[in-house]
């Protein structure tokens, strides 16, 4: 078995304990290559059918063209699609003007902790890696959060030989991570061996393209000349420049991530 094999496997694996030890499930997508390569390998664990509904928190300051993928592939796919917002957080006028970390709790963390109570969720599968952001790297497969939605990264139990604690106290909510042990270079030999189709925004127009996808005003392009994935492929092989360079939020705050992830951020 070949390296992407036996993440395909793995990440099969989880998906299926997730769905068979844990209670009702949803499935966050992004719409970007993590979580669509987390589809595609949903697809495969339960042989075409996904018995959990996928799950898109809309801040409403996306890249447009996201949106309209989303509900396209969402229609050819027969998804069992969830899009939740804060509206109420949108009525008091909140956006990236009032500081990005706090925009991002109100529009993501809270969002999503809203969604969780209303639809009764035990548990979210999410598509986050190790490798992406310094905070992940402290994630577990199964990762829990307690009643308050949020996330002891100083406690966490040890996973060896895929041996993962499924049994937690009623009431704490349970991400699941079936992408974590892979890495970007890994996602993209992915989707060129699958031939899994992709938003657009990640290949070159006009000498920059997409690496990482967000809300428009606080995700910036990178200098590329990548026109296939291919091509991504090789210039990732080369590249010395972060997958997240340009996040904003990143840059507003070196530890944003810890602590947004820590409130209870996807």
């Amino acid at each position: 078995m070949n390296h992407l094999s036996a993440l395909e496997a793995q990440s099969v694996y989880i998906l299926r304990e997730a769905y068979q030890k844990l209670g009702k499930l949803g499935m966050l997508w992004s719409i970007g290559k993590d979580s669509t390569v987390m589809l595609w390998l949903a697809k495969k664990a339960f042989f075409g059918h996904c018995p959990f509904p996928f799950i898109h928190v809309d801040t409403t300051f996306k890249i447009p063209e996201m949106i309209t993928y989303r509900d396209q592939v969402a229609r050819e796919m027969g998804l069992d699609l969830i899009v939740h917002t804060n509206q109420a957080a949108l009525a008091t006028g909140m956006g990236p003007e009032q500081g990005r970390l706090i925009c991002c709790k109100a529009l993501k963390t809270d969002a999503l902790q809203d969604m969780v109570r209303q639809y009764a969720f035990d548990g979210l599968i999410v598509g986050v890696r190790r490798d992406e952001e310094g905070s992940r790297s402290k994630e577990r497969v199964f990762s829990e959060r307690n009643a308050e939605d949020e996330w002891d990264y100083t406690n966490q139990p040890p996973e060896l030989w895929d041996q993962f604690k499924t049994d937690f106290p009623k009431g704490h909510h349970i991400r699941v991570h079936p992408l974590l042990q892979w890495n970007e270079l890994d996602i993209w030999r992915y989707i060129e061996r699958e031939n899994i189709p992709i938003i657009d925004l990640y290949f070159c127009k006009k000498g920059e393209r997409y690496r990482s996808l967000g809300c428009a005003p606080c995700t910036g392009r990178v200098a590329s000349t990548a026109s296939t994935v291919a091509d991504i492929i090789a210039e990732l092989e080369q590249t010395t420049v972060s997958e997240r360079a340009g996040r904003a939020q990143d840059q507003e705050d070196a530890y944003a991530m810890q602590k947004l992830r820590k409130a209870g951020y996807m």
